[in-house]
């Protein structure tokens, strides 16, 4: 059996003033408070999620 890829991501600037939506989408990662990381299964919804938000995270 493989191994599921992962990917680490960290909330790098604050959800403040931001859509209601693209909060929820940072929650969603599992990511709270600022320089807060997450790991997370490489899935296409998980990509999409951070495609939305790349302006906040950082994938590391």
């Amino acid at each position: 059996m493989s191994e599921k890829k992962t990917l680490t991501v960290k909330l790098v600037r604050s959800v403040a003033g931001t859509r209601e939506s693209h909060r929820a989408t940072v929650r969603g990662l599992g990511l709270r408070k600022l320089n807060s990381q997450s790991v997370l299964e490489d899935t296409p919804a998980v990509r999409g999620m951070i495609n939305k938000v790349s302006y906040l995270v950082k994938v590391l």
